[in-house]
């Protein structure tokens, strides 16, 4: 039996049924809330593992209910949203949604986007335990003497690249947007200096897929951000 527990928000009662009809059928035990504020209350009294939200909810907005349980609860938020556009998307990562999957979409990635989270949710709970080092398939970052190695071979990084790789590590399978990166790495958000941004990531990109390893461990999110991808 899935031990996971999901809360899905969305008013929408076809939409709603084909997502718990598919949670159900893959063991994922679920609460349900057909508006914003059901959702903060479900939040805050059940824990969920993971919650599904819907944007366009009769009474609060989805941006609004991220914020509001984002000030006391990192439980991964995936948006399912028919909202497309790619500043509906950056709002709802910025506020502090992990991952925003568009309608209409397939049952099967709606599960993988679940498998991703629930990995995702595993690696921090290894963080948790204090160990030093993070591994992703040969990407070894070893946060104690501030290295990072691939495979055997230690990665010539600068300062500035290799605490551009601590976050995306740190937030594995997680998508970051351009303004949060900027905001964590740089500590600015400013327009102009998402170029700078690209010219880090694509010189840190080649560096990790340098040798023999040709994984890609950066995916990027055109127009939005760029994700660590889990490397079995």
């Amino acid at each position: 039996m899935n031990k996971f527990q999901i809360l899905v928000v969305e008013d929408d009662i076809p939409v709603c049924n084909l997502i718990t009809t598919t949670l159900k059928a893959h063991e994922y035990r679920y609460l349900t809330a057909a508006t914003g504020e059901a959702a903060v209350m479900e939040a805050a009294s059940h824990n969920p593992d993971i919650i599904l939200l819907d944007l366009g909810l009769p009474d609060v907005d989805g941006v609004e209910v991220i914020r509001r349980i984002r000030s006391w609860s990192n439980v991964p938020i995936i948006v399912i949203s028919a909202r497309s556009e790619d500043t509906d998307k950056i709002d709802a990562l910025d506020a502090g949604a992990d991952d925003y999957l568009t309608k209409p979409f397939s049952v099967e990635e709606l599960l993988a986007r679940l498998r991703v989270t629930q990995r995702r949710l595993a690696l921090m709970q290894n963080t948790e335990t204090k160990q030093a080092v993070y591994q992703n398939g040969q990407l070894r970052i070893d946060y104690a003497v501030g290295c990072a190695f691939l495979g055997q071979e230690e990665l010539k990084l600068t300062p500035r690249e290799y605490k551009l790789l601590c976050l995306l590590a740190q937030n594995t399978g997680k998508v970051l947007t351009h303004r949060f990166i900027l905001q964590n790495v740089w500590g600015s958000s400013l327009e102009n200096d998402i170029g700078t941004l690209r010219v880090f990531m694509t010189t840190l990109r080649k560096k990790l897929e340098s040798g023999n390893d040709a994984a890609q461990y950066i995916q990027t999110h055109i127009g939005v951000g760029y994700r660590m991808q889990k490397i079995d």
